[in-house]
């Protein structure tokens, strides 16, 4: 019987542990996205990105109502390329980290600032695939407001 419990909770500690790597392995991805923007290093920017990869933005109108934006990944790693090193600078913390076998996700609330300027804040949605043994984000969805930032 204490062999079975042994095994038991081994088991279970093992299971643990590698959700919790799998979990470190998804915020460095993340992380490499955002060094990335920040540095202007499109070649990394892109290494972070699956090949169908889709990037969103839930945004109001003037009006009030709620739309889903939709941008192509490479017009956003275009447009990180082309401003200067610094001045995208992103800020992020995380909230929520999960993973299981090959799918996770990460909730991270963040600040942005332009060229040392607060722009505005929100919180992405980051969906991750596991592609050939590496984390990839394939889909983010974010929020973007000017107040209430934490």
């Amino acid at each position: 019987m204490k062999k079975l419990v042994f095994a038991v909770a081994f088991l279970i500690l093992s299971l643990s542990s590698i959700a919790q790597k799998s979990e470190v392995s998804v915020k460095m991805v993340v992380n490499k996205m955002f060094a990335a923007m920040k540095s202007s290093d499109a070649n990394g920017l892109a290494e972070c990105f699956a090949d169908s990869a889709i990037l969103q933005t839930v945004a109001k109108n003037k009006e009030g109502k709620v739309s889903v934006r939709s941008e192509p990944i490479t017009g956003f790693i275009k447009q990180i390329a082309n401003i200067l090193k610094g001045d995208a600078d992103e800020r992020i913390t995380f909230d929520v980290v999960r993973a299981n076998a090959d799918l996770a996700i990460a909730w991270t609330p963040y600040r942005f600032y332009y060229k040392g300027n607060f722009s505005h804040c929100g919180v992405n949605s980051f969906q991750l695939v596991r592609i050939n043994n590496e984390w990839k984000i394939q889909y983010i969805i974010d929020t973007r407001r000017k107040d209430d930032c934490l």
